[in-house]
């Protein structure tokens, strides 16, 4: 389980004038603003950031300058895997140290969506039992055994929530390493990536 929400995307504008400033090209910059105040492309402004783009990172330097933000929610063995791509990202998480007890645990806490009766019904039972420890921690804070129970014993499929900063660069990086991957949060995440502003032109590139 994946959600990807409240995506905003910043600095188109500065990015392009950016991409023209080793030609001193900006007279040929004919791109602007719509009524909805969106950054929309002129065809010379496209054509050059195409051309960029394809042209290997050396060259798309002004994609690092064309940033997203967005609050992903996923399992902790997901964001293991997206740690990978940590280098130019930033990423404010919820956390499990200070506010696991400040809920009580149910089954919408985790990735269970690919889960098996068995798993199910084991997942159930822990599920159980950090509840158990919550509400002793809870009622004695001063005794730290339930919350070592329930962090040492939390599963990698609890979900968490980060606020998460990427640019366009990353996001060619994770698109063509992560489409085809097993774990279905990375086909969600790719799906998402491709309906950000001139993915098909600026970030799909290869083939």
């Amino acid at each position: 389980m994946i959600k990807l929400e409240r995506t905003s995307v910043m600095n188109f504008e500065n990015a392009v004038r950016g991409a023209r400033n080793p030609m001193n090209s900006w007279d040929r910059m004919d791109s602007g603003y719509d009524e909805n105040g969106n950054y929309v492309l002129g065809e010379n402004d496209l054509g050059l950031a195409q051309r960029l783009a394809s042209a290997g990172s050396d060259h798309r330097k002004f994609l690092r300058q064309i940033f997203v933000s967005v609050d992903i929610t996923a399992p902790l063995y997901w964001w293991k895997e997206f740690d990978t791509y940590k280098v130019g990202t930033v990423a404010n998480s919820t956390s499990t140290m200070h506010k696991i007890h400040s809920k009580p645990f149910e089954r919408s806490d985790f990735s269970c969506d690919r889960l098996d009766e068995g798993g199910l019904s084991a997942l159930d039972s822990l599920i159980s039992y950090l509840e158990e420890q919550r509400k002793l921690f809870c009622e004695d804070k001063g005794n730290r055994q339930p919350w070592h129970n329930m962090i040492q014993l939390l599963p990698s499929s609890y979900n968490q929530m980060r606020t998460v900063t990427m640019n366009y660069e990353n996001l060619i990086n994770i698109y063509y390493a992560r489409k085809t991957h097993k774990l279905a949060e990375w086909h969600a995440m790719s799906d998402w990536i491709a309906e950000l502003p001139y993915a098909k032109e600026l970030i799909m590139i290869k083939g």
